[in-house]
C-alpha cells in the first residue's frame, strides 16, 4: 500500500542542500529552483544543481522532481536521469531564486507592491519518490529576512530563529511577477491577467509605487482597456512618462479607449508633435472627437464634457432604452441617466436610470423622465459647474450649445478631478 506525506520547506532552507547520488555521494548542491515558463504554474518543474557553488550563464544541469527520492530525515537521493539546461531554457522558465528573492512583486490581492523575503514550498511524496514541489507563499516580512541572513547554518538552527518572528505571508495565487522585458513577460504567462482584474484606481496606485523600468514593464502588458482605465487615474506627469518611449500607434489604440475628455486632456499635455503623431494612428471617428474637445479650455464645460452619452428620442419606450444601453460602446458605469432628444439633438428630458428599471417596458420615456432638468452651456467655468453639482446633488449634467442641441455631459468625476486641480 503506497504512503504519501508532506512538509513544508522554503527556497532559503533548500538553496544549498545536496542531493545525493544512488552510492551516498553528493552529486550537486540545489542552486536555482524552475517553473516551467510555458504555463501558469503552481509547482517547481525541476531543481538546478551546481558543484561549484555558481550558476553558469551557458546553461546549468536541471534534476526533474520524479528523479529525486525524498528521506525520512529530509535529504535528497537522485534515481534517475537528469537534463542539461541552455540559457535560453532558463529564460523561458521563472526561477524562484532569480526572479522572487529580494524583488518587487505585485500583491494583487492587498493592491500593493512588495519585495519577496524567502518562498514557502511544500514537499509532497510518495513512498519516499518525488511528487510534487507545490508553490505555497511569498514571505515579505522578517520571518523570511531572517531566514536569508543565517542561509548556510543547519535548517534546525535557522528556523528556530525564524519562528520568533511573525509570518507576513501572501498566497502564490495573489502575486503578480514584475519583469522589466515585456516579451519575457508574456512568455512566462505567470500574471494570468491577474492584474487586469484590479480596480484601475488600484493599478495606478501600483505604477506610482515602482520605479521607471518596473511601472514600463507593467504597463506595456496591459491590454489597451485597462491601460486606458488606469492612465485616467493617474497624474499628468506620470502620464507623460509611461507614454514616452511607447509607439504611437500603440499609444493611439490605448487612447481611443480613453473617455474622449480624458484623452483631450492627455493629448493636451504632450508635445504638438508628438499629440499630432498619435492623433494620425487614431480612427476618424475617435479622431474627430478628441480634437474637437482639444479646441476648448480645460476649466470650461467643452473641456471638461465626454461626448460618450446615452440618448433615445423621446418618444421611445423603456425597452428602446434598454436597447440603446446595450449598445453603448462607452463605459456603462458611467452611466446614470438616458436623455430624450428631437431629429435634430435639441435636448427634451432626461430620464434617471432608476426610473427606467421600476418602468414598464412599453412606457414611454416623456411619461417619465424628470420635471426639472438643470445643464449649462459649453462656456460655462468649471466653479459654475462645480456649484451645481453641489447644489442640486448632481451624477452628470448635460451641456448644451447655443441653440439647445446636446453637445455633451459632464460627469461627477470630471468635477472631482477638476477640484483635485485647484481650479
Amino acid at each position: 500500500m503506497s504512503h504519501t506525506h508532506a512538509h513544508n520547506t522554503t527556497v532559503a532552507l533548500l538553496q544549498g542542500s545536496p542531493v545525493y547520488d544512488a552510492e551516498g555521494k553528493v552529486s550537486g548542491r540545489i542552486a536555482e529552483f524552475l517553473v516551467n515558463g510555458t504555463e501558469a504554474s503552481t509547482h517547481v518543474s525541476e531543481l538546478l544543481l551546481t558543484t561549484n557553488g555558481k550558476m553558469s550563464g551557458k546553461g546549468a544541469i536541471a534534476v526533474p522532481l520524479k528523479s529525486l527520492s525524498l528521506r525520512n530525515d529530509g535529504s535528497l537521493r537522485l534515481h534517475g536521469p537528469v537534463v542539461e539546461k541552455s540559457a535560453e531554457d532558463l529564460a523561458a522558465s521563472v526561477c524562484l531564486e532569480r526572479d522572487l528573492l529580494d524583488q518587487q512583486i505585485i500583491d494583487v490581492h492587498g493592491h500593493k507592491v512588495v519585495r519577496v523575503n524567502d518562498v514557502d514550498l511544500i514537499w509532497e511524496a510518495q513512498d519516499d519518490v518525488v511528487c510534487d514541489l507545490r508553490i505555497a507563499e511569498v514571505e515579505v516580512g522578517m520571518r523570511g529576512a531572517a531566514r536569508r541572513l543565517l542561509k548556510g547554518l543547519p535548517p534546525k538552527a535557522i528556523n528556530a530563529v525564524a519562528l520568533r518572528f511573525s509570518p507576513r505571508p501572501i498566497p502564490w495565487e495573489f502575486v503578480d511577477l514584475i519583469d522589466r522585458d515585456p516579451a519575457r513577460r508574456v512568455r512566462l504567462k505567470v500574471a494570468e491577467d491577474r492584474l487586469s482584474r484590479m480596480h484601475p484606481s488600484d493599478i495606478a496606485d501600483i505604477l506610482e509605487e515602482l520605479g521607471p523600468a518596473e511601472r514600463d514593464a507593467v504597463f506595456t502588458s496591459l491590454n489597451e482597456e485597462v491601460a486606458a482605465e488606469a492612465l485616467e487615474e493617474v497624474d499628468p506627469k506620470l502620464q507623460r512618462s509611461l507614454l514616452e518611449h511607447m509607439d504611437s500607434g500603440r499609444v493611439a489604440d490605448i487612447v481611443e479607449e480613453m473617455d474622449p475628455a480624458a484623452a483631450a486632456d492627455l493629448l493636451s499635455e504632450l508635445s504638438e508633435e508628438r499629440s499630432d503623431a498619435i492623433l494620425e494612428q487614431m480612427e476618424p471617428e475617435e479622431r474627430q472627437e478628441v480634437e474637437d474637445l482639444l479646441e476648448f479650455r480645460d476649466d470650461e464645460a467643452a473641456g471638461l464634457m465626454t461626448t460618450e452619452y446615452v440618448s433615445v428620442s423621446e418618444a421611445a419606450t423603456v425597452s428602446v432604452a434598454v436597447e440603446a444601453l446595450r449598445a453603448f460602446e462607452g463605459s456603462l458605469e458611467t452611466v446614470s441617466e438616458i436623455y430624450l432628444v428631437d431629429a435634430a439633438d435639441h435636448l427634451k428630458g432626461v430620464v434617471n436610470l432608476s426610473r427606467i428599471l421600476l418602468a414598464p417596458v412599453d412606457a414611454q420615456l416623456g411619461s417619465i423622465k424628470d420635471e426639472r432638468v438643470h445643464c449649462c452651456t459649453l462656456e460655462t467655468r468649471g466653479k459654475e459647474i462645480a456649484a451645481q453639482f453641489d447644489k442640486y446633488n448632481l451624477r452628470a449634467l448635460p451641456v448644451l450649445e447655443e441653440d439647445g442641441r446636446l453637445a455633451g455631459v459632464i460627469l461627477a468625476e470630471h468635477v472631482i478631478a477638476l477640484l483635485r486641480e485647484g481650479q
